[in-house]
């Protein structure tokens, strides 16, 4: 079974509830890392949670929901071995996955609808990473 951690800020919230059912139903095993109500919260402090638990147990992913998706993308990013990806589009999602080997998603959930980020967590999850050696020597020069 393929661990997913996901965590939100206050903007994420509602977001986060469903796409924690959507993973569930396919069979993923879902730590919500919170924060469990619309109360205003720091993003950073959740990207850091969600990065440190993605980078502690390797081959689990996540995903990071704030308003934008910008802010949860740029603090995850500080961590050493994760690789966020802020993805508005399905293309984006794939190819985050594809070219650069993506283990955090990032969204916006003020700025993606709700069926949109369905479609968008479930071609993330689906793409596997090229694996090429332009790809590779392209990761490994991400850190």
């Amino acid at each position: 079974m393929k661990f997913i951690y996901i965590a939100s800020d206050h903007a994420g919230v509602a977001l986060k509830k469903e796409l924690s059912v959507l993973l569930k139903k396919k069979k993923y095993r879902v730590k919500d890392l919170g924060p469990f109500t619309a109360d205003s919260v720091d993003y950073p402090d959740f990207a850091k949670i969600a990065a440190k638990a993605v980078k502690g147990q390797p081959g689990s992913k996540g995903i990071l929901i704030c308003g934008t998706g910008i802010g949860m993308s740029m603090a995850a990013n500080k961590l050493k071995g994760v690789r966020a990806a802020l993805c508005y589009s399905l293309e984006t999602a794939r190819l985050s996955r594809e070219h650069n080997d993506a283990n955090v998603l990032c969204l916006g959930a003020r700025l993606t609808e709700m069926k949109l980020a369905k479609k968008i967590v479930n071609t993330w999850l689906a793409t596997e990473f090229a694996d090429g050696e332009r790809h590779v020597r392209r990761v490994k020069k991400i850190g």
